[in-house]
């Protein structure tokens, strides 16, 4: 039998494009600290690194996979994956990150066959479903067949995995597949809405087709629904979301992947997204600081800028707080559902907008790019107070207007910026997101 012992390895990534920096190797270590102390085996010089910042401790291990567990010791805080945590078991391919803005730290585990001392064993990353509903790395003993020497294994049945698993914990294939629609396996339902339902699928390729560059095997599928299909309107708001995803880069929207037609039924493929809408956020957790609040919509603000200045500019048309998600992994903001995107140079049509945040003009079927600022000021009512803004709209004159007198959750600084960014005359508002994402910035 060949023996199997783990090796870890801590990689220092860049802040912004996450290439290595410096790079850690421990193979017999039960316990792994790091911090500013000198005393630790990983040394990172930060100031917000603490003497004693964490540790990382070896639960168990076997021939088939080895338990680690980090343990945060610091007040100023570690995260993993982007939430704040006080103990956490890891797995392979995890980010750590000491402190908010402080270094970034990736962990992998290896198994080394002591045979062949130079030949690593990775353990491959699996996921599970939390009770949020994002998807999460999950530890469990693994069984690989890559030794030198061994067969291939027989089909796996899946037994002995939680029964939230998604993928098996003996051969990291997913335990249960609802139906294939070309090479993407469905595992779950993400959502519904009046276009389409959206899934958690599993692409074993990897691969997009629009690039043929690996993606990420966990992606997102978006099925237009059947009783829809047969409206022309829908259709074109399906495709064109599709065709709109395809032309954009930006990290603030979702990647492109595919588009096809099977059976009948139009399909999008898109990068999966590990986080919440503030929707959801503001409904299960309330609402959220100021600082936080305008944060969010500087970088909602960004993203704007990226469409209003293309060569031929867009129009989103609905911003509102259930389009705009918050990554686990970095508390950054990404835009969703593009369906509604509009061409700022064809002609005015189609009536599209959520109640409360639709600016009138948008309203009467004519956007333009200040109808997306106007958007931000609802959303911003709406993460400050945890109310629908519809509740502060009042008649003024002859107009709708968001009535904040009183409304001591909002400071009167930001107060004015809403009422500027609201103004029934599209002329007397912020003309450009840099403009309306500048007077935010002075409210801080």
């Amino acid at each position: 039998m060949v023996a199997n012992s783990p090796r870890v390895v801590l990689t220092l990534l860049h802040p912004q494009d996450r290439t290595p920096l410096r790079q850690w190797q421990f193979d017999h270590e039960t316990i792994i600290r790091v911090g500013r102390a000198p005393t630790n085996q990983v040394v990172l010089s930060e100031a917000v690194v603490s003497r004693q910042h964490l540790e990382l401790r070896q639960l168990e291990a076997d021939q088939a996979s080895a338990r680690w567990q980090l343990i945060n010791l610091s007040n100023n805080g570690t995260f993993v994956e982007g939430e704040a945590i006080v103990q956490e078991l890891l797995v392979n391919d995890t980010l750590i990150q000491l402190a908010q803005n402080g270094p970034i730290l990736r962990f992998e585990t290896f198994l080394i066959s002591t045979s062949q001392p130079f030949q690593l064993l990775p353990q491959p990353a699996i996921y599970e479903t939390t009770p949020t509903g994002i998807i999460t790395p999950f530890v469990g003993s693994l069984t690989s067949s890559r030794d030198a020497g061994q067969s291939a294994p027989t089909r796996c049945t899946h037994t002995g995995n939680p029964s939230d698993n998604l993928f098996c914990i003996h051969c990291g294939q997913p335990i249960r597949v609802d139906k294939t629609v070309r090479q993407y396996q469905v595992l779950r339902i993400l959502g519904r809405g009046g276009m389409g339902t959206t899934y958690l699928v599993w692409n074993p390729t990897g691969l997009s087709k629009a690039s043929g560059m690996p993606e990420g095997k966990l992606q997102v599928l978006k099925e237009m629904n059947a009783d829809v299909a047969r409206i022309p309107k829908a259709q074109e708001l399906f495709v064109r979301e599709a065709n709109t995803l395809k032309s954009l880069n930006h990290p603030g929207i979702p990647r492109y992947y595919d588009f096809f037609m099977e059976e009948d039924k139009k399909y999008l493929v898109m990068e999966l997204i590990h986080g919440q809408d503030l929707e959801k956020r503001v409904r299960k957790q309330g609402a959220v600081s100021t600082q936080e609040a305008i944060a969010w919509m500087v970088q909602v603000c960004e993203v704007l800028t990226y469409l209003h200045t293309r060569p031929t500019p867009m129009i989103h048309r609905d911003i509102k707080p259930g389009n705009l998600l918050v990554r686990t992994l970095d508390n950054q903001i990404v835009v969703l559902d593009f369906g509604a995107v509009k061409a700022f140079a064809i002609a005015p049509g189609t009536r599209i907008g959520a109640e409360g945040y639709s600016a009138p003009e948008q309203v009467q079927g004519r956007p333009v790019p200040q109808s997306d600022l106007y958007a931000i000021a609802p959303t911003l009512v709406f993460l400050l107070t945890s109310i629908s803004p519809q509740r502060f709209y009042k008649k003024q004159g002859k107009a709708m207007r968001l009535h904040l007198e009183g409304e001591a959750r909002i400071p009167n600084n930001l107060k004015a910026v809403i009422e500027k960014t609201t103004a029934v005359e599209v002329s007397d508002r912020y003309q450009t997101a840099q403009e309306l994402s500048q007077a935010l910035k002075a409210c801080l």
